[in-house]
């Protein structure tokens, strides 16, 4: 197979080798084993499709009124959010590189930059971000469900805790996906690709002939500036959340990309399928909702609401937009929310917990994240939730791209990221330099985000911030620098710097 050369080993009958070598080790299972070119079966639309399916969803088209809810007008917040994914784009090439390369998922990959212990540090943060997100897709796409079953019948609103029905109703469809296995969200995401892209078209089009046009729609759009701060004050915060939207993933796209058929197809099909997707559905959560307040005399942010709104006196119509909008948020939950997780609590006990185990841990716990908590307010959402586990995560994704693109240069031994005793066992399976980058990146940002998680309402929080609170409004982008710079430093210090237990085999 001519893309096998994009692996990190000769041939087939290398790869068999070594897994047969290492497949006794605690540390191995058949989901985290390197996968072979029979295995590599997603092709550049299947991973531009993956990115439509986890980009066209409500917490999307909800991110420009967040921002515009803090003092943006429409225009500066369609270009922060652009410009949020070109620049998240890069660390998510780097690190995709190494799941194509070698056919490993992320919390395989980390152990080479963490040790083969301290990588449960890194998936386990990752992990338990995509819990809490888990959490917030089932509760719209169960708010999504309980919009539906009420337009339906009337007496629903009166049951009690019908929402929290809906909800759990929601959650339980999810889980039978998860049962199917990644191959499931593969075929789904695939599924759901064009006809998310339908529906968000259908919106676009009603809200241009319904608001009078392009241009009158344009001119209704400068209503919808909703704070009052001004825009380089909280440009920063909103550029890191935006980063932050979607570093989660940046972290773990190696458990995607080691399906790809070659490096091309996941860099283009990722190029294509990211930084345009979630311009371009803002753009029609900006559009559409300017044209709400022609045609309602109000600005409707929801598209659950808005939905329910145009179709009501269809039933039809209503049944097929709210399985549009439930297909939305399962397509996102099981690519951004399941598949990492489910890798991620795998790797704590390879030979006792699957795929399959993984993504059912993952479910419960979102469950127990309390989404509607989180989802309460757009400062909580953006200024706490997003900038504040993005800078966690910044940190990790910079140690393991200046780990695997500086020092190692691109070199891994495939073999080694499966033993206890090999060259990634580092201090008992533990790197002690990558956990001082991180904390060193991470814990100046503390009191601003303690800062911001406490001000209700999140008055004054961007005003006048001492230096260090300061520090909290770039997020990641300060966490990123800041920890990969000390890691490459803590490695070049002599004496300090890790030593292989062997030397690499010859390729």
């Amino acid at each position: 197979m001519e893309e096998f050369r994009d692996l990190g080993v000769r041939d087939e009958a290398q790869l068999a080798r070594i897994k047969a070598e290492v497949s006794a080790s605690s540390l191995y299972n058949e989901d985290l084993a390197p996968t072979g070119p029979e295995e590599r079966t997603w092709t550049t639309y299947n991973l531009a499709a993956l990115w439509i399916g986890m980009s066209i969803v409500i917490t999307t088209y909800l991110l420009a009124s967040g921002l515009m809810a803090a003092g943006m007008n429409w225009w500066q917040a369609l270009l922060t959010i652009s410009l949020g994914n070109i620049i998240v784009l890069v660390p998510m090439l780097l690190n995709a590189h190494a799941g194509t390369k070698y056919g490993v998922p992320f919390p395989v990959f980390v152990r080479a930059s963490f040790g083969v212990r301290g990588a449960n540090f890194a998936a386990i943060a990752r992990a338990l971000v995509a819990c809490g997100w888990f959490g917030i897709q089932t509760w719209l796409g169960g708010a999504a469900l309980d919009a539906l079953v009420t337009a339906a019948w009337g007496g629903w609103a009166n049951v009690p805790g019908h929402a929290f029905i809906a909800f759990f109703v929601f959650w339980v469809i999810q889980v039978v996906i998860i049962l199917t296995g990644i191959e499931g969200v593969k075929w789904f995401e695939s599924f759901a690709a064009p006809l998310l892209i339908g529906g968000g078209l259908a919106l676009l089009v009603w809200g241009f002939v319904a608001g009078g046009g392009v241009g009158n729609v344009f001119a209704t759009s400068a209503e919808l500036q909703m704070g009052q701060a001004p825009f380089w004050a909280i440009f920063w915060p909103s550029l890191a959340a935006n980063v932050g939207y979607w570093v989660t993933l940046s972290l773990n796209i190696p458990d995607f990309t080691r399906y790809a058929k070659s490096q091309r197809s996941q860099i283009i099909g990722q190029a294509i399928g990211l930084p345009l997707t979630m311009t371009a559905f803002s753009f029609i959560g900006i559009a559409v909702t300017a044209a709400t307040i022609v045609v309602f005399g109000e600005a409707i942010w929801d598209p659950v609401e808005l939905v329910t709104r145009l179709t009501g006196d269809i039933p039809a119509l209503l049944i097929l937009a709210m399985f549009v909008i439930a297909i939305a948020q399962i397509s996102t939950n099981m690519a951004a929310n399941v598949v990492s997780p489910s890798f991620d609590f795998s790797n704590l006990a390879p030979k006792y917990i699957s795929f399959r185990t993984g993504g059912m841990i993952t479910a419960v716990i979102g469950v127990l994240s309390f989404p509607w908590i989180l989802l309460e307010t757009a400062g909580a959402y953006i200024f706490t939730w997003l900038v504040g586990y993005g800078s966690l995560l910044g940190a990790i994704g910079a140690v393991m791209i200046a780990d695997y693109w500086i020092l190692r240069r691109r070199q891994l031994d495939l073999a080694d990221l499966y033993k206890h005793e090999g060259r990634y066992a580092y201090a008992g399976g533990w790197n002690w330099r990558a956990i001082v980058a991180v904390l060193v990146g991470v814990v100046p940002v503390l009191p601003g985000f303690f800062k911001a998680a406490t001000t209700p309402g999140f008055a004054g929080v961007f005003e006048n911030p001492t230096f260090v609170e300061g520090l909290y409004n770039y997020g990641l982008f300060f966490t990123f620098f800041v920890a990969g710079l000390t890691y490459l430093l803590l490695n070049m210090i002599p004496g300090l710097a890790p030593q292989p237990h062997r030397e690499p085999e010859a390729t």
